[in-house]
Protein backbone atom coordinates (compact mmCIF):
# COMPACT_ATOMS: atom_id res chain seq x y z
CA UNK A 1 0.00 0.00 0.00
CA UNK A 2 2.75 2.47 0.88
CA UNK A 3 5.42 1.11 -1.45
CA UNK A 4 5.66 1.19 -5.19
CA UNK A 5 2.46 -0.83 -5.47
CA UNK A 6 3.86 -3.86 -7.26
CA UNK A 7 6.30 -6.70 -6.75
CA UNK A 8 9.87 -6.25 -7.99
CA UNK A 9 12.40 -8.65 -9.39
CA UNK A 10 15.78 -7.04 -8.79
CA UNK A 11 18.77 -8.00 -10.94
CA UNK A 12 22.19 -6.56 -10.10
CA UNK A 13 24.99 -7.27 -12.52
CA UNK A 14 28.56 -6.39 -13.36
CA UNK A 15 28.88 -5.29 -16.99
CA UNK A 16 32.14 -5.66 -18.89
CA UNK A 17 32.34 -4.11 -22.36
CA UNK A 18 34.68 -5.51 -24.97
CA UNK A 19 35.40 -2.65 -27.41
CA UNK A 20 37.15 -5.01 -29.85
CA UNK A 21 34.16 -7.34 -30.28
CA UNK A 22 31.59 -4.64 -29.45
CA UNK A 23 29.92 -7.02 -27.02
CA UNK A 24 29.24 -6.91 -23.33
CA UNK A 25 29.38 -9.61 -20.70
CA UNK A 26 26.92 -9.47 -17.81
CA UNK A 27 27.75 -11.28 -14.59
CA UNK A 28 24.81 -11.40 -12.21
CA UNK A 29 25.97 -10.65 -8.68
CA UNK A 30 22.58 -10.47 -6.97
CA UNK A 31 18.95 -11.26 -7.67
CA UNK A 32 16.00 -10.86 -5.32
CA UNK A 33 12.22 -10.98 -5.40
CA UNK A 34 10.69 -8.12 -3.39
CA UNK A 35 7.02 -8.22 -2.46
CA UNK A 36 5.16 -4.94 -2.91
CA UNK A 37 4.80 -4.53 0.87
CA UNK A 38 8.61 -4.20 1.13
CA UNK A 39 9.09 -1.70 -1.74
CA UNK A 40 8.54 1.41 0.39
CA UNK A 41 11.32 3.80 1.33
CA UNK A 42 13.40 2.45 4.22
CA UNK A 43 13.99 5.74 6.08
CA UNK A 44 10.41 6.98 5.70
CA UNK A 45 8.81 3.77 6.96
CA UNK A 46 11.40 3.50 9.72
CA UNK A 47 10.54 7.03 10.86
CA UNK A 48 6.80 6.36 10.69
CA UNK A 49 7.07 3.12 12.65
CA UNK A 50 9.26 4.79 15.29
CA UNK A 51 6.76 7.64 15.69
CA UNK A 52 3.85 5.23 15.99
CA UNK A 53 5.72 3.11 18.55
CA UNK A 54 6.03 6.29 20.62
CA UNK A 55 2.24 6.90 20.34
CA UNK A 56 2.55 9.76 17.86
CA UNK A 57 -0.63 11.45 16.70
CA UNK A 58 -1.68 12.13 13.10
CA UNK A 59 -0.21 15.66 13.18
CA UNK A 60 3.23 14.24 13.96
CA UNK A 61 2.88 11.71 11.14
CA UNK A 62 1.77 14.54 8.81
CA UNK A 63 4.88 16.55 9.81
CA UNK A 64 7.15 13.63 8.98
CA UNK A 65 5.49 13.18 5.58
CA UNK A 66 5.74 16.90 4.82
CA UNK A 67 9.39 16.93 5.93
CA UNK A 68 10.18 14.08 3.49
CA UNK A 69 8.93 16.26 0.58
CA UNK A 70 6.53 13.60 -0.61
CA UNK A 71 4.53 14.64 -3.66
CA UNK A 72 1.05 15.80 -2.73
CA UNK A 73 -0.65 18.80 -1.26
CA UNK A 74 -1.83 19.25 2.32
CA UNK A 75 -5.10 17.42 1.66
CA UNK A 76 -3.28 14.37 0.26
CA UNK A 77 -0.73 14.27 3.10
CA UNK A 78 -3.48 14.64 5.73
CA UNK A 79 -5.39 11.74 4.20
CA UNK A 80 -2.22 9.66 4.09
CA UNK A 81 -1.40 10.51 7.72
CA UNK A 82 -4.91 9.35 8.75
CA UNK A 83 -4.46 6.10 6.84
CA UNK A 84 -1.00 5.48 8.32
CA UNK A 85 -2.26 5.97 11.89
CA UNK A 86 -5.10 3.51 11.25
CA UNK A 87 -3.02 0.98 9.32
CA UNK A 88 0.76 1.27 9.86
CA UNK A 89 3.04 0.28 6.97
CA UNK A 90 5.46 -2.62 6.82
CA UNK A 91 9.14 -1.68 6.98
CA UNK A 92 10.31 -0.90 3.44
CA UNK A 93 13.76 -1.84 2.16
CA UNK A 94 14.41 0.43 -0.83
CA UNK A 95 15.79 3.95 -0.86
CA UNK A 96 13.61 6.22 -2.94
CA UNK A 97 15.10 9.56 -3.88
CA UNK A 98 12.83 12.25 -5.27
CA UNK A 99 15.55 14.83 -5.79
CA UNK A 100 15.31 15.96 -9.42
CA UNK A 101 13.93 12.59 -10.48
CA UNK A 102 12.63 9.51 -8.74
CA UNK A 103 15.36 6.91 -8.37
CA UNK A 104 15.55 3.63 -6.54
CA UNK A 105 18.59 2.47 -4.63
CA UNK A 106 18.73 -1.16 -3.68
CA UNK A 107 21.97 -1.62 -1.72
CA UNK A 108 20.08 -2.56 1.43
CA UNK A 109 18.52 -5.52 -0.43
CA UNK A 110 21.84 -6.68 -1.90
CA UNK A 111 23.54 -6.46 1.51
CA UNK A 112 20.86 -8.42 3.42
CA UNK A 113 22.45 -11.21 5.43
CA UNK A 114 19.38 -12.40 7.29
CA UNK A 115 15.98 -13.51 6.00
CA UNK A 116 13.25 -10.85 5.78
CA UNK A 117 9.63 -11.74 5.20
CA UNK A 118 8.63 -10.52 1.75
CA UNK A 119 12.16 -10.56 0.30
CA UNK A 120 13.54 -13.67 -1.35
CA UNK A 121 17.25 -13.60 -2.19
CA UNK A 122 17.80 -15.72 -5.29
CA UNK A 123 21.50 -14.99 -5.95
Amino acid sequence: MYGLGYNLLLFVYDKRDNPRTKKAKLTFVSCAFIESSRTADYQTTRGILKLLAENANREEVFALLADRNLPGDEIVLNALADEIVQSPPTQGYLTISNALQWRLQYGRIVDLNEPVSGIVKIV
